[in-house]
């Protein structure tokens, strides 16, 4: 345990860990204070996220970038999915596939836009296996096309359209899931050596041991899970009186608090010329989100939701994730990376971020 005290003690940010127990006293003394549990429950989630940076850095290095970026944005997901089940039983579809869509959108541009940004200004020039990215981007494309069909239908005019498109989310959420499951096959069996990582230079600080980063990868991935499910309750109102929309809400705020975990893992990696862990991390992640998270929620609407859920998205958002793909896949083609690529992605998602903020609250 003493390397996880020496990091508590030696780091600012992690003594925002006392806003765990403030949170969880806030939600059972006032639970009707939404725009304090909001705020709490993201300064509660910042400093659980760095703890997980830390820990999946200790597990990468044992592991290899390629299995530790898919570890961390795999417990990186629990929160989304968390986020998602609990507006599911809810029955709060939109909410649900507003943060579906804004995930693969955030962690495509943003994650790795800022991942390039804060490597290329501490490293001129930085090299990553483009395999990687370019497998990762076709696994998003792939999820991009599935989830055009399902709203391209039901703009159609027909009276059975409604349940074409559940019947038609059934069969392709089993399909995507069997994608995913065939790529990870591919990626960590079948043919693992086009995905190792670049070469890049040690930054001399010694990992903690196994042990000790798979228990603080569990233990906190059950805290952000449990603070997740209160900054979801109270994100509604707290939206309402900081006049955001429903859409920037499930696109981009519930997408950014999400997604804190592995960003602080991407952006550290990238700091230290492990672009590899990076764009594991961003375009892993997005492409789980669509192939498998998902898919799984669609499923679990049969079991736990008022009613079934369907894969259809407003057209905005299917054209957002389109474009986002593209990008991703068009930076990421040569292998290389310089700050000013994240400036681009970064402009990207800016503009997504400003249109969808700018939107009505109805």
């Amino acid at each position: 345990m003493s390397p996880l005290i020496k990091e508590i003690r030696h780091n600012p940010m992690l003594w925002l860990l006392a806003f765990v127990p403030v949170v969880f006293a806030a939600a059972k003394l006032r639970p009707e204070a939404h725009t304090l549990l909001f705020v709490l429950s993201v300064l509660a989630i910042v400093p659980l996220a760095t703890l997980l940076s830390h820990a999946t850095e200790s597990v990468a290095a044992k592991t290899g970038d390629a299995a530790g970026g898919l570890l961390n944005a795999t417990l990186g997901n629990l929160t989304e999915l968390v986020i998602a089940l609990t507006a599911l039983r809810a029955g709060e579809y939109m909410l649900v596939k507003a943060s579906i869509a804004g995930a693969i959108v955030t962690n495509t541009l943003f994650m790795l836009g800022a991942s390039f940004l804060l490597g290329g200004l501490k490293h001129h020039v930085q090299e990553y296996n483009r395999v990687t990215a370019r497998v990762q981007a076709g696994l998003l494309f792939l999820a991009t096309v599935a989830l055009l069909v399902p709203s391209a239908i039901a703009a159609a005019d027909s009276a059975e359209k409604a349940a074409i498109v559940q019947d038609l989310s059934l069969g392709l959420s089993v399909l995507l899931i069997v994608a995913y499951a065939l790529g990870m096959l591919f990626s960590l069996k079948t043919h693992k050596e086009f995905f190792a990582s670049a070469e890049h230079a040690g930054d001399g600080e010694a990992p903690w041991p196994l042990g000790l980063a798979l228990a603080t990868l569990a233990g906190v991935t059950v805290l952000v899970a449990l603070v997740s499910e209160i900054f979801v309750e109270s994100v509604q109102k707290a939206a309402e009186t900081f006049g955001m929309s429903q859409a920037f809400v499930g696109f981009i705020v519930v997408a950014l608090v999400g997604g804190a975990a592995e960003m602080a893992s991407a952006f550290s990696g990238a700091r230290k010329d492990r672009l590899d862990l990076s764009v594991g991390i961003a375009l892993g992640s997005a492409s789980q989100i669509a192939l498998f998270v998902a898919p799984v929620l669609v499923l679990l609407s049969y079991v736990i939701g008022p009613t079934p859920m369907s894969l259809q998205l407003w057209p905005g958002a299917v054209v957002m994730m389109l474009f986002a793909t593209m990008t991703a896949s068009m930076v990421t083609n040569s292998g290389r990376s310089a700050w000013f690529v994240g400036v681009l992605l970064l402009m990207v998602y800016s503009v997504f971020a400003m249109t969808l903020y700018l939107l009505p609250p109805s």
